[in-house]
C-alpha cells in the first residue's frame, strides 16, 4: 500500500508538472491558414490591415502578394505583377498598400479598395525592408547596394500622403536590414549587414550620426526596440540576439537562438522577444525581459522548415508566421495565441 501511494503520489506531481508546463507556453497554435496550391518558392514579410480585417504575405517568387481574411484565413485574392515584393505597409486612414519592389526598384502605391495600382515611386532595385513613421506619415525604406552592383546603399524616405520622395541618404556598406524607429527622438536604427553594425540616422537632418559594431553576433538581419528601457534587440543569422543600450550605443549581452533568423519582434504588453528562425525544422524562440538587463528564455516554439517570417497583431493577442510550401504540401500561414 505504501508503494502504491508513493507511486501515485509521484505520477500526480508528474503530471502537475506537465500540466504547469502546457500552462506556461508563450504561444499556442490555433489556426493554419492555407495558401493557394500554385503558390510555391520564397516569402518575405507580412503585413497587417486591421481595419479592413486583412493580413498580406510577400511571395516573393510567384511575384505577387497574397491577401487574407485576418481573422477567419480566407484566402482574398493576389496583388500581382510585383517583380520581387519585401515589405508590405497599409495605411488605414487613406486606405493605401504600401509595397517595396526589389526586383523592379520601386516603392508601389496601390488603392486598398480596388487594388488598383496608384504610383509607382522609383527607387533603386532591392528596394526591402521598411519602417513607418506615424507622426509625419514618412516610410523609411532600404534599397540600392550590391544588387545595383554598388558599394553602398541608399536610405530612402517618402511622404505616404503625396507619394513623393522625400529624400536619400547614402550608407557605405552594399546591404542595409531591418531598422527602428524611436517615438521621443529622431533617431532611427539600421541594421547596416554588410559592415556588421547598426547604422543611426537622424530623420529630420536624413544624416548618418553614429555606427555601433556588432562583434557579439554575425550577419545583423532582424531588429526589435525597447524604447521605454533603452534596449535595442539585434537578430543575427549565426544565432543571436544581440542587446544594446541605445544610450551609449553598447553591447550589453548576446541571447542564444537558432540560426536562419529573419524577422524579430518585441511584445511590449508581454514584455518578450519572438525571434522566427527559419533553419532546421523552424521555430520561434522566445524570451521574456525581467529587467532591462535580464532576459529569461522560455523555449522554442516549433514552427516549420522556412518559418523565418512574423508579425504581431497586439490587438489581438496573435502571431502569425509565413510557412512556404514543402511540395507536395501548399504553404501555410501558422496562427498563434500569445499565452
Amino acid at each position: 500500500m505504501k508503494k502504491f501511494t508513493v507511486t501515485f503520489v509521484t505520477a500526480l506531481c508528474v503530471l502537475g508538472l506537465a500540466g504547469m508546463a502546457r500552462a506556461a507556453e508563450p504561444l499556442k497554435l490555433v489556426a493554419k491558414y492555407k495558401m493557394p496550391a500554385t503558390v510555391k518558392g520564397r516569402f518575405d514579410h507580412l503585413g497587417v490591415d486591421l481595419r479592413g480585417n486583412r493580413l498580406f504575405l510577400a511571395a516573393e517568387s510567384a511575384h505577387e502578394v497574397l491577401v487574407f481574411n485576418l481573422r477567419t484565413g480566407q484566402f482574398l485574392r493576389a496583388i500581382t505583377g510585383i517583380g520581387i515584393p519585401h515589405a508590405i505597409f497599409c495605411r488605414e486612414d487613406l486606405n493605401r498598400i504600401y509595397i517595396t519592389d526589389g526586383g523592379a526598384g520601386e516603392l508601389k502605391i496601390y488603392d486598398g479598395k480596388s487594388y488598383r495600382l496608384l504610383k509607382s515611386v522609383k527607387l533603386k532595385v532591392d528596394s526591402d525592408s521598411i519602417g513607418y513613421d506615424p507622426a509625419s506619415h514618412y516610410l523609411y525604406i532600404d534599397d540600392g547596394g550590391g544588387d545595383a552592383h554598388e558599394t553602398f546603399s541608399m536610405f530612402s524616405v517618402v511622404n505616404t500622403t503625396t507619394g513623393e520622395k522625400v529624400a536619400d541618404t547614402q550608407i557605405d556598406g552594399d546591404t542595409l536590414e531591418a531598422m527602428a524607429l524611436e517615438k521621443s527622438s529622431p533617431r532611427i536604427y539600421v541594421n547596416n549587414r554588410a559592415k556588421n553594425e547598426i547604422s543611426v540616422i537622424d530623420r529630420k537632418t536624413h544624416k548618418l550620426i553614429a555606427s555601433w559594431p556588432v562583434t557579439m553576433g554575425k550577419f545583423n538581419v532582424a531588429m526589435a526596440l525597447d524604447e521605454a528601457s533603452h534596449r535595442l534587440f539585434v537578430g543575427c543569422r549565426g544565432g543571436q540576439i544581440v542587446v544594446f543600450d541605445t544610450r551609449t550605443g553598447k553591447e550589453l549581452q548576446a541571447l542564444s537562438i537558432p540560426k536562419g533568423i529573419d524577422d524579430l519582434i518585441f511584445d511590449l504588453a508581454h514584455k518578450r522577444l519572438y525571434a522566427t528562425c527559419g533553419s532546421a525544422d523552424g521555430a520561434i524562440a522566445v524570451y521574456q525581459e525581467t529587467d532591462p538587463d535580464h532576459y529569461k528564455s522560455l523555449g522554442e516554439v516549433p514552427s516549420a522548415p522556412g518559418g523565418k517570417n512574423e508579425v504581431l497583431v497586439p490587438q489581438l493577442g496573435r502571431l502569425y508566421v509565413t510557412v512556404p510550401p514543402q511540395p507536395p504540401a501548399a504553404g501555410e500561414v501558422y496562427v498563434y495565441q500569445v499565452q
